[in-house]
């Protein structure tokens, strides 16, 4: 006999002749292998380069207070997380042979695309889990339109960073970007 009638997909039917011997998943534990990972302070965070790595990135996005920040730089692609005060923005930017994929975290801002600078036709309000798909050559920012800052992360593909990457501040990213194109 079932305890529930109902057919599928509302209900599963669930046999009740074992009631008292119900089956436990079993869980990971330390004599296993598992050793649970703190999440780290954000003082902490540096670039794992192509090592294997694992990170809650909700958390670590939430947790960062720099502009920008490598946490993991691989041959093929780039995990940055960033953090854009109110009324800031990433700045206008384009990047000829790189994808780039921005989620935002916590927040809410304005992401503007386009073929040129002076035309940027693609304009939308983005929120807290929104995911913003940038093609390589198409001009962009994001602006933070709220009143608290913009957590978020972004993969560049390939990497459009130096590996380690870490800037405290917009101007930091400014200038890094002005050493690293000079002649």
């Amino acid at each position: 006999m079932y305890y529930c009638m109902y057919p599928y997909p509302y209900f599963v039917n669930i046999p009740t002749f074992h009631y008292g011997i119900q089956p436990v998943q079993e869980t990971f534990s330390p004599e296993r292998g598992y050793r649970p990972q703190p999440i780290q302070d954000t003082k902490e965070w540096k670039d794992y380069g192509s090592n294997p790595y694992v990170v809650n990135i909700n958390e670590a996005s939430k947790q960062n207070e720099t502009f920008r920040t490598a946490i993991w730089t691989g041959n093929h692609l780039q995990v940055t997380v960033m953090s854009i005060p109110p009324g800031k923005d990433i700045g206008l930017e384009i990047h000829p042979d790189v994808d780039q994929f921005l989620r935002i975290e916590d927040g809410h801002g304005h992401v503007q695309m386009g073929d040129t600078e002076d035309h940027l036709y693609f304009q939308r309000n983005v929120f807290g889990d929104d995911a913003i798909m940038v093609p390589a050559g198409k001009w962009h920012n994001l602006i933070n339109a709220g009143y608290k800052p913009l957590k978020l992360y972004t993969i560049y593909a390939p990497p459009e960073h130096p590996f380690g990457t870490i800037h405290n501040t917009k101007a930091d990213a400014m200038a890094a970007e002005h050493n690293q194109y000079r002649y």
